[in-house]
């Protein structure tokens, strides 16, 4: 099982660049730019990642990017997760950045989008590797700000497919950013969303209805409504499962307690994706490789699963195909 995971082929559609910042590169560009960090060393970084919840997370996670100051640290970053899509096989990535991480420090927002766009570049030049870039709207803030950055992007129209809501679930539905949505999606952008991960089922009713978007971040919570669940099967909406990512924010207390194999049984159209990496012990064949030691997940089941990550992806038909017949290939 774990030889059929490192050959296939994959496509990661649910990523945060800014969660890919291990800690050896965090210490690296702190010294480089002259920011402090709250930790004495590698391992005092390490030893901080125990989480209880997404907002203990989120704490470390902004902290963490504080780091990241010039265009070349946007590259560095995004760099390093590129050696990881090599080691792990993954040959097209849809990237999730979050301008207004950067934007409230003083950074503009093309600085940013400069360095990542430019390693994704380079990416496609040395390994083949193809991209996509989101940009996500935090939701802990208001609609108005995430309006400021949109208008901030139309200049980055072109490296920047679509748009997406992260951060904070609770207490911040999608129906607060129900019209900046509707004004993303009249500029040609897909949408995204985060829903039902720690929020309840009525979040991802909330996406689908009042965002209309076309892919469901987590989602792990419509197994607790029968009339979701069947909706989802029936529209085959992509649902990009982050399995390690919801085992260490406690949305689910032990592997052995993850819902992914009974929502791949009855139907549903899911991806295995990593999430924040560098903060959640793993990219995306250690994902892979937790789920069949912990479920009975068959070689079947981590087909349909790579599969599903191409065919929920943003690339044309032609290079779906593509890269479909490379996993069969494999096989």
């Amino acid at each position: 099982m774990i030889d059929l995971i490192k050959r296939l082929p994959k496509a990661e559609l649910h990523l945060h660049i800014e969660g890919s910042l291990e800690p050896e590169l965090m210490f690296r560009l702190a010294k480089k730019n002259n920011v402090e960090i709250p930790y004495e060393s590698i391992e005092d970084v390490r030893n901080a990642y125990n989480f209880t919840n997404l907002q203990t997370f989120l704490d470390i996670y902004y902290a963490g990017a504080n780091v990241l100051i010039n265009k070349d640290d946007f590259y560095d970053l995004t760099w390093e997760y590129i050696l990881k899509c090599v080691e792990n096989n993954i040959i097209h990535t849809e990237i999730f950045f979050d301008p207004q991480t950067h934007t409230s420090r003083g950074i503009p927002f093309e600085t940013v989008i400069t360095g990542i766009k430019e390693a994704l570049a380079d990416a496609k030049e040395k390994y083949g590797i193809t991209s996509c870039i989101i940009m996500c709207f935090l939701r802990h803030l208001s609609q108005q700000e995430a309006f400021e950055t949109l208008e901030q992007s139309f200049r980055f129209k072109e490296d920047i497919i679509g748009v997406g809501l992260d951060s904070s679930e609770l207490g911040n539905p999608p129906s607060k950013f129900e019209a900046v949505f509707k004004k993303a999606k009249e500029e040609g952008f897909k949408l995204v969303a985060h829903a039902g991960e720690e929020a309840d089922f009525t979040y991802i009713y909330e996406a689908l209805d009042l965002l209309a978007i076309d892919r469901i971040d987590h989602g792990v919570q419509s197994i607790k409504s029968p009339e979701l669940m069947k909706r989802l099967k029936e529209e085959q909406m992509p649902l990009t499962v982050c399995p390690n990512s919801n085992i260490e924010l406690k949305v689910f207390q032990t592997y052995k307690e993850h819902n992914i194999k009974e929502l791949l049984d009855y139907g549903l159209n899911i991806s295995v994706n990593s999430d924040d990496p560098a903060y959640f012990k793993g990219y995306i064949n250690q994902n892979f490789i937790n789920l069949c030691e912990n479920l009975p997940i068959t070689e079947g089941d981590i087909v349909t699963l790579v599969k599903n990550s191409f065919k929920s992806s943003f690339i044309d038909n032609d290079l779906k195909n593509e890269y479909l017949a490379k996993v069969d290939e494999a096989i």
